[in-house]
């Protein structure tokens, strides 16, 4: 996880340009470099780095002497690097993961590049040779990129999630055009890059068995390849079915990788959270040093503005839920070594975790509406995952999203993944049914949402920050909401609160937010599942 920044045919002064770098720099607090491109004084590239990979030769924009037309700005990682070198016999000048993508342009073009990375990724190529410029991203966004493009054609490109890849012709005033855009991967397709790696061959057919068997190489695959990394490791555990997976596999997998230090594993919330209890039961079985970090009602509507200033957002669950996650990374930055986090976002969108999935009319339309949220994640769940890990300098690494495993998942039919017997996630909690990896009360436990689970169901976090916003919204203020705020008209006070400290930030951007999450299918007022019937009768149960 680093901060990545560049502009294309700026008339601002170098000072002007530097202290603009600068707004992202808790994105890679290691270290920082500020460069102008050869030839084209008004283009530069700004990086701000967290060493996580090759912390000697590692710098960006990375240069290589074989390609001294070429440059680099990317944030991210790729897995498949190494393979990918010995298969096409390059030859590497550093160790950095990222160098692959410099081979693969020089040897087929873009198209070819960005269809071989096995990872997460978010890029800036430059071309001075072909006069090209060329911005990537991965296919969930889980490293963002941000564009700004004026009709003159100057360019501005920052780390905070739009495209996939886009081609650009670049002028000799240093000027940009927009030459096309190109969706490179379809989350269901399996990817190109599946041909070079050394994951065993998967068995045929959709039979129950083959396809638990399946998974459980996918996922192992998934999070064997992401322990890439020379910094120590640690786990986000919310006691929920997904952290838990991911937990229990990562420290099977630190065994085997014979790593010395402990699996640290990090769980949050309030007295009586539910959260609190499960992770201690997970931490429990699978041998973690595990990490409780309490917080009160005080402390957590403190950090409403710092959060909403770090997430670009003003969407209500996203916020709800964020700052839980934020007060973690805080504390995780503050108190231990780990800087490489793994958790299970991803999940809920993926395997239709989420509880209105229970009222989807049909296997189809739910499938329709998984595949949606999967392209919606950049606005939501793996916005917040990466605002608030990225503002404490984390790097957060998500298994659930690898791309062999999220298309294998996506193959299976409709009906395979919809809930059954009244338990949503039912195929993923039978897939691990025996492998004793996590307890069997945690395997099956229902869906909570992290926002809800960080505090006791008598007094949930959406209903303690109702309370406190009631008094800090007129309802004088509340009945001119649709005039003041046309777009995106905030229907509750919550709403409006956090609309407003949005607008304090970032006046005039509430386009980057489309529309609000909510859940499809019922007539919902609030998109907290506490709020479900499905959830009230599942509590009494």
């Amino acid at each position: 996880m680093c901060g990545i920044w560049a502009l294309f045919g700026s008339d601002d002064c170098l000072s002007v340009q530097c202290l603009s770098a600068m707004k992202i720099a808790h994105r890679g607090p290691d270290a920082f470099r500020f460069e102008n491109v050869n030839g084209y004084t008004n283009c530069c590239f700004g990086f701000h780095r967290l060493a996580v990979v090759d912390q000697l030769f590692g710098m960006q924009p990375i240069r290589v002497k074989k390609y001294p037309y070429l440059w680099l700005c990317y944030n991210g990682e790729i897995y498949n690097h190494k393979k990918l070198q010995h298969h096409f016999e390059f030859e590497y000048q550093t160790k950095v993961d990222g160098e692959i993508i410099l081979h693969l342009y020089d040897k087929g073009g873009i198209e070819q590049t960005i269809c071989m990375l096995d990872g997460v990724f978010a890029f800036i190529l430059l071309d001075t040779a072909n006069k090209k410029v060329f911005l990537g991203r991965d296919t969930y966004g889980v490293r963002p990129l941000f564009k700004a493009m004026t009709e003159d054609g100057f360019l501005a490109v920052c780390s905070e999630a739009k495209g996939h890849y886009e081609v650009l012709d670049l002028k000799p005033n240093g000027k940009v055009a927009s030459v096309e855009m190109v969706k490179h991967h379809h989350c269901r397709d399996e990817p190109l890059h599946a041909l070079y790696d050394s994951v065993e061959k998967l068995f045929p057919g959709f039979e129950i068995e083959t396809v638990k068997t399946n998974l459980r190489i996918l996922f192992d695959n998934a999070i064997k390849k992401r322990l890439m990394t020379d910094r120590r490791i640690g786990c986000l555990l919310s006691g929920g079915l997904d952290s838990s997976l991911v937990a229990a596999t990562l420290l099977k997998h630190l065994k085997e990788a014979q790593i010395h230090y402990p699996l640290q594993t990090f769980a949050i919330g309030m007295e009586d959270s539910p959260d609190l209890l499960a992770a201690r039961k997970v931490a429990n079985h699978i041998g973690s040093e595990h990490h409780e970090v309490l917080f009160n009602s005080e402390e957590g509507i403190q950090v409403l503005d710092e959060v909403i200033f770090s997430l670009e957002t003003y969407d209500i669950t996203t916020v709800r839920a964020s700052v839980g996650m934020y007060l973690i990374s805080k504390y995780i930055r503050k108190n231990t070594d780990s800087v490489v986090i793994f958790s299970g976002e991803g999940s809920d969108e993926l395997t239709q975790g989420y509880i209105y999935f229970h009222k989807a009319p049909s296997p189809e339309k739910a499938e329709e509406e998984s595949e949606r949220l999967l392209k919606e994640l950049y606005l939501f769940d793996v916005l917040r995952a990466d605002r608030t890990t990225a503002a404490h300098g984390l790097e957060l690494r998500v298994p659930f999203l690898d791309h062999r495993f999220s298309s294998y998942y996506l193959s299976l039919p409709p009906d395979m993944r919809v809930p059954k017997n009244g338990i949503e996630k039912h195929l993923l909690r039978e897939t691990f049914e025996d492998s004793n990896l996590i307890p069997k009360e945690i395997l099956w436990r229902p869906k909570e949402a992290f926002s809800d689970g960080i505090t006791s169901v008598k007094n949930s976090w959406f209903q303690i920050l109702q309370e406190y916003i009631e008094h800090q919204v007129d309802d004088a203020v509340m009945a001119n909401a649709a005039q003041k705020f046309p777009f995106n008209t905030p229907k509750t006070k919550e709403g409006y609160y956090y609309r407003q400290i949005f607008e304090r930030h970032y006046p005039g951007r509430a386009d980057w937010l489309p529309h609000y999450w909510m859940p499809r299918w019922i007539h919902a007022t609030d998109p907290s599942a506490r709020t479900l019937t499905h959830y009230k009768a599942a509590a009494k149960a």
